[in-house]
């Protein structure tokens, strides 16, 4: 993404702000094992300010009613670390390639983080955040209000999380590029699944499949941790072993998706192992389907979050009526939260640096937030009807379907960015013709 883009985000953000100091840290490595380590993901704040993708760095934004400056704090160029772990970018480098005012030694920012600090009254953080640089600025802080002759010293600490995830709720055109394009592999992981699907597979075959479909087109990691659930494996909403054999007369619920470029895509499909539906697994799927369709069509600018999750619990729970799972009056099921048995989870959530976008969904009122254009959220229905459920009908026990999408709100109404990835009966069982007995 042009360096650009970040600094127009930094200016917003401080904008946003009267004055003070905003310091955000990067993400920190994570043992895997002994001396192994998980794979570097960073910081979704941090890398929405700078675009900087290596750990043990920070970003500070100062601003006062004369200036504005942007400050990158990073570890130098090593050739100790460049021979074990590959070349860090360094000092001089990223001068030239990170659009900022000032470029400095990671180690310098216990010496010069009381100089920043210094006649700021606001210091805005991660609250959360427990690294040796938050603690540090704290403590840099609290030495200036106890020195005498220091007349403006910080006397309020904000969460700068909430200001820049309201920001990254609205998406611009390039973060939406980047989205497409991690949607784009998922189609062709889930595409390919589906195609490979058969009776005596193990799930774990099927991530494999969609797993070399995300790094051989250039994805470097996975949204989340796959879900191949066959059977009644779907009924657990975060199963993630994948490690059973696929069985005839069974549907796989398949939830995994890729990143690009740390944007994130959410997809969800269910189908036959087989590639071809029952009577009874195609009546199931299509009320599915058709609680989704509607949800996605009410979906516009200046309709409430909280309407729509309402919305599609009626829709369900009116689903779960017609195939005679729930009975009775539908205002009273609702308040009695009967559908949520076999409708457990929300109809979806805000997407985009991270999977889950921990963006606001009310205002600062407290009051559901309305879609506007911008917005990437998923719809995700689903059923899920356990395997000793004594007290449905025994020809649904087992069946578990979700069907997701990732959805764009525009000016006008919203797009659906996952419309390519197979989805009604006859597509599903069209792109499954490829199974062979």
């Amino acid at each position: 993404m042009n360096e650009t883009h970040y600094e127009l985000r930094r200016q917003k953000l401080l904008n946003a702000l009267e004055e003070g100091v905003v310091i955000l840290a990067s993400a920190s490595p994570k043992t895997r094992s002994n001396d192994t380590q998980y794979p570097y993901r960073q910081n979704s704040d941090f890398y929405y300010l700078c675009g900087f993708g290596e750990d043990n760095a920070l970003l500070i934004l100062v601003k006062t009613k004369e200036i504005t400056k942007s400050i990158l704090f990073i570890e130098p160029y090593n050739e100790e670390h460049a021979l074990w772990n590959g070349a860090r970018l360094g000092v001089e480098k990223a001068k030239e390639r990170f659009c900022v005012d000032e470029v400095h030694d990671i180690h310098e920012y216990p010496t010069l983080i009381k100089d920043i600090l210094r006649d700021h009254v606001a210091l805005y953080i991660d609250l959360f955040d427990e690294s040796s640089w938050i603690r540090q600025a704290k403590k840099s802080a609290k030495e200036l209000h106890e020195t005498r002759g220091v007349k403006r010293h910080i006397r309020a600490i904000y969460d700068a999380t909430h200001l820049i995830r309201s920001q990254r709720l609205i998406k611009s055109q390039e973060e939406i590029a980047q989205i497409k394009k991690a949607i784009e592999l998922t189609a062709i992981a889930h595409h390919e699944a589906m195609k490979s699907s058969k009776a005596g597979l193990y799930e774990y075959e099927l991530q494999a499949k969609m797993s070399y479909v995300f790094l051989s087109k250039g994805a470097q990691a996975e949204s989340y941790e796959a879900i191949v659930a066959g059977g009644n494996n779907a009924n657990t909403l975060h199963y993630i072993d994948n490690r059973e054999v696929l069985r005839e007369g069974d549907l796989v619920l398949i939830d995994a998706a890729c990143e690009w470029e740390l944007y994130a895509s959410d997809i969800t499909r269910t189908f036959p192992v087989n590639g071809k539906f029952s009577e009874v697994q195609r009546y199931v799927y299509e009320k599915v389907l058709e609680v989704q369709l509607k949800v996605i069509d009410a979906i516009k600018p200046g309709v409430k979050r909280d309407w729509l999750q309402h919305y599609s619990e009626e829709l369900l729970c009116q689903a779960l009526i017609d195939l005679e799972i729930l009975s009775g009056v539908r205002s009273e099921l609702l308040e009695s939260k009967a559908h949520k048995k076999y409708a457990p989870h929300g109809i979806g959530h805000w997407m985009g640096l991270d999977v889950h976008d921990p963006c606001p969904y009310v205002d600062d009122e407290g009051e559901s937030l309305c879609f506007a254009p911008g917005m990437v959220m998923t719809i995700e229905p689903g059923i899920y009807i356990r395997a000793d459920d004594a007290t449905v009908e025994e020809k649904y026990r087992g069946i578990g379907i979700r069907i997701e999408d990732d959805i764009l709100i525009t000016q006008t109404g919203c797009e659906n960015l996952s419309s390519a990835i197979a989805k009604s009966v006859e597509e599903i069982e069209a792109m499954c013709k490829s199974y062979v007995l």
